[in-house]
């Protein structure tokens, strides 16, 4: 994100005293880093471009017609139920958009219709006002219908044709119900997706234990798997109350780091290979990946760790040699 356009969105906020927890930053969009490069040899313009819909869900439409388009317009596109329309805002456009279709491996794209005019933009922000109190009458429905899952939240389409309901569930669920009884309700055409508890959580936003946003609900889309081995190859301990975000899950920046500590790994050997010394069999209680140092112990006095730099114990290791004690290979000794 450029740095000078958030200072400057962040002064217009400071002038408007609008809260920062209670009204989330509305141009939290990507930089458009192609924006001023030309494209060689006279390439055409992408004719893509990216929209940004409710809680920042981000898809791609093609613009077929060449409406002149830039980042920030409210356009009126065609919705995935190919009925009525929907609305949305410009977030990315230029040869950016090639670079992020490439990387989803997106096919069939919809088309966007025109730009939304004043009539449909009034339409769209009236429905969106409804989403709030739509949400808490579908909870108390299939509250009252005894359903065990979790209703988080309600988006409705531009032209507001279809509501969709995003719901959480452990177990499969008979929904016939409660569609009738929300059709019957908020008369549209109702439509229920479940979603994963990340997704949940990005929906629902919040402040992470690092004291920044969470990163599922600004910036993060795609959702990979996290392992405790992820902790493990970090020398994490294993804290379940400290590994967990928001959503109950283990938290995804466990995996930023996770490639540079796997690579700094492979030059260290088994941590579970003991050191024969003359002293005493030692075992490894500890390791610094990008130090390169391990720490040894005895295995008849494990209160004491010894440093020692992994060339030492790779030779060792490799030459089956049998030092005469751990002191002699450091020069430092810690007292745990």
């Amino acid at each position: 994100m450029n740095r000078s356009s958030c200072s400057n969105c962040l002064n217009q906020c400071v002038k408007k005293k609008h809260i920062f927890l209670k009204k989330k930053c509305s141009n939290f969009y990507g930089t458009d880093w192609l924006s001023n490069i030309r494209s060689p040899f006279g390439y055409h313009k992408y004719d893509i471009v990216e929209v940004k819909f409710k809680k920042n869900r981000k898809e791609f439409f093609i613009n077929e017609k060449n409406f002149l388009l830039k980042k920030g317009d409210i356009v009126t596109v065609e919705p995935k139920s190919g009925i009525g329309y929907d609305i949305g805002t410009i977030t990315l456009t230029g040869e950016l958009v090639n670079l992020q279709i490439r990387n989803k491996n997106i096919d069939v794209l919809k088309k966007i219709y025109r730009k939304s005019t004043h009539k449909e933009i009034n339409i769209w922000k009236s429905f969106r006002k409804k989403e709030f109190s739509a949400l808490f009458k579908s909870k108390k429905i299939s509250k009252d219908l005894n359903l065990s899952m979790k209703i988080c939240d309600v988006e409705y389409q531009g032209d507001g044709g279809k509501a969709i309901f995003y719901y959480t569930a452990e177990n499969r669920i008979d929904f016939r119900k409660l569609v009738k009884e929300l059709a019957l309700n908020f008369h549209t055409r109702i439509e229920m997706r479940q979603i994963g508890y990340r997704q949940e959580a990005a929906k629902i936003g919040g402040i992470g234990s690092c004291g920044r946003e969470l990163c599922c609900s600004t910036w993060l889309k795609n959702f990979k798997s996290v392992t405790t081995y992820s902790a493990r190859y970090q020398q994490i301990s294993i804290n379940v109350q400290k590994l967990t975000g928001q959503c109950s899950k283990l938290k995804c920046c466990l995996n930023y780091e996770l490639d540079a500590y796997l690579i700094s790994l492979k030059d260290f050997p088994d941590f579970n290979k003991r050191i024969n010394t003359k002293k005493g069999i030692a075992k490894c209680m500890k390791i610094d990946v990008f130090k390169k140092k391990m720490w040894f112990s005895y295995v008849k006095n494990p209160n004491t760790w010894f440093e020692i730099e992994v060339k030492k114990i790779k030779e060792i290791l490799e030459k089956n040699k049998i030092p005469p004690s751990l002191e002699e290979l450091s020069t430092v000794n810690n007292s745990k």
